[in-house]
């Protein structure tokens, strides 16, 4: 774990890695912070990439606005992650995807002339900011290897398994996901009446536990129940 970390920076950052206190130090003081109320877009698709962000608290999506007018929903950015990294591009470039405050979201913020010498100077940042784009990059094919493979049913079921690590809460009767259906319908590119339909006939199952933009998974015991074909 990253030590002397200031006390506004998730330590466990993944642009944090590797860095030495003074390092972090002066990165966290060439950046400026902002809230962004839930549903207001951050950054917007094809326009010049001139900043980098890193989610203090809340959370962001990804999405793409197709020729034809429609919204394309994609991956969730949650607290220590980055986004915008376009931005660290030493020649101008633009950013590929649109992003959206899906709650009410704090960021730090950093130039792109700011954020590219930093880069400059400590190369691990810019290291860091590759491996980011990587995990990035490997949830588009493994989403894109579903979608062409996977039935409504296995797409939401790897959904809710995968959102564990990244927005789980431990209670005490298993794992909480802080999530709507309609969120999990845009993420799974399913509908949302399937995705009531087959939250509802898990629950009936005891697979998991629902209430108002919760969803409870039980212990490992739980996770592994067969719904339907399905290990869940």
């Amino acid at each position: 774990m990253v030590r002397s970390v200031p006390a506004d920076l998730p330590a466990d950052s993944e642009l944090l890695r590797g860095l030495e206190p003074k390092q972090i130090d002066l990165l966290r003081a060439a950046a400026r912070q902002r809230r962004f109320p839930a549903k207001s877009v951050i950054t917007y698709q094809s326009e010049p990439a001139e900043q980098l962000f890193l989610l203090l608290t809340g959370r962001v999506r990804f999405f793409y606005v197709t020729d034809n007018g429609n919204k394309l929903s994609l991956l969730w950015v949650t607290p220590g992650k980055i986004f915008g990294a376009a931005a660290l591009a030493l020649s101008p470039s633009t950013y590929l995807v649109s992003t959206e405050a899906v709650r009410d979201s704090s960021v730090l913020i950093w130039d792109g002339s700011s954020i590219r010498e930093i880069g400059q100077r400590f190369p691990q940042v810019m290291m860091n900011a590759y491996l980011t784009a990587m995990d990035y990059i490997s949830w588009y094919v493994g989403t894109h290897a579903t979608l062409t493979s996977e039935t409504a049913r296995e797409r939401l079921a790897r959904l809710l398994l995968g959102y564990v690590p990244a927005i789980g809460r431990k209670v005490s009767a298993g794992i909480e996901l802080d999530v709507t259906n309609e969120e999990l319908a845009e993420a799974a590119n399913i509908s949302p009446y399937t995705t009531s339909r087959l939250i509802s006939e898990w629950k009936r199952a005891g697979a998991i536990g629902k209430s108002r933009r919760r969803i409870l998974l039980p212990s490992k015991k739980g996770l592994s129940l067969p719904v339907n074909g399905t290990r869940f």
